[in-house]
């Protein structure tokens, strides 16, 4: 979920979410400014998400496809890993230096932190 993306919140491999230090994405062009042109990274996995909403990348070994929009204050996506649907997830955003926070169901879920390269 892994992004998030996304990949790791979709597999809930990731820990309940924790904010110190984060500063909230609330905005979609904010999102854009962050993550154009760069490949979010943890172990494993390389996701690339674009300003057009698609999401491309490669996590253990399949295939990452989806699409994504900004719906208020959220980053909402659908996401396949190989040709398992992992379905939609409207996830809150935070930043921190190069590290990007993804938190399942609009905050309240669990999170997985990517590395923007």
């Amino acid at each position: 979920m892994r992004a998030v993306l996304v990949i790791l919140i979709a597999l809930g491999v990731a820990s309940p979410a924790l904010a110190e230090g984060f500063a909230t994405v609330t905005e979609r062009e904010r999102f854009v400014s962050l993550i154009e042109g760069r490949d979010l990274t943890r172990f494993g996995i390389t996701i690339n998400v674009t300003r057009d909403g698609q999401i491309k990348g490669r996590a253990f070994g399949r295939d990452v496809t989806g699409a994504w929009r900004w719906n208020g204050d959220y980053f909402c996506r659908d996401l396949y890993w190989g040709s398992t649907d992992l379905g939609p997830n409207c996830q809150a955003v935070r930043v921190q230096g190069s590290t990007m926070r993804f938190i399942s169901d609009q905050g309240a879920g669990r999170y997985a932190d990517l590395n923007l390269r």
